[in-house]
């Protein structure tokens, strides 16, 4: 088995620059949707289509975020990842991630659009190798993460996640 290191250097692997863990991205379909044809959620035009890498490590976790596509996650090698999702109606899912389909695992998680989504790789793990699919595709812009005053109205909204919750916050 190849360790975190191997594959962040064979992969080309970057430091996510707003969410933690490390990234490449390998897709962007060159046909673009047009504005005009987007939900009203969108502010300009979108690729069809993005997708990268993603890779979780014991020192690092994806922070909380959520984006106004939806996105599909691919479970490729590695050690489990526990995924938090906080959905718009009030409700919560706690997926984990990973190979292991006979005890429950995922191999493919399909995250809903405005959903707060956050992730850890689990306990005693070294690393997790992932993908992520965003359609229509991936901008900075349909990228969002919560503000203090998010982070706390979560809380409110999930006391019982209290601790995942400021877990997971993004660094400032």
């Amino acid at each position: 088995m190849p360790t975190a290191a191997e594959i962040i250097a064979l992969l080309k692997l970057q430091p996510h620059p707003h969410e933690g863990g490390y990234f490449y991205e390998t897709y962007r379909c060159d046909e673009v949707i047009d504005r005009d044809c987007l939900p009203g959620r969108y502010d300009g035009s979108r690729t069809i289509s993005t997708a990268i890498y993603y890779l979780l490590t014991p020192d690092t976790y994806s922070a909380w975020h959520r984006l106004r596509s939806d996105e599909i996650f691919h479970f490729y090698l590695g050690d489990p990842v526990t995924m938090f999702n906080l959905f718009p109606d009030g409700s919560s899912k706690i997926i984990t991630l990973g190979q292991d389909i006979m005890a429950g695992q995922q191999v493919q998680v399909v995250v809903p659009k405005g959903t707060w989504q956050g992730a850890i790789l689990a306990e005693g793990g070294q690393f997790a190798l992932l993908g992520t699919t965003v359609a229509p595709g991936f901008e900075y812009d349909d990228y969002g993460v919560p503000s203090d005053a998010e982070v706390e109205m979560l809380v409110s909204q999930f006391p019982e996640k209290e601790n995942v919750i400021r877990k997971l916050s993004p660094c400032k």
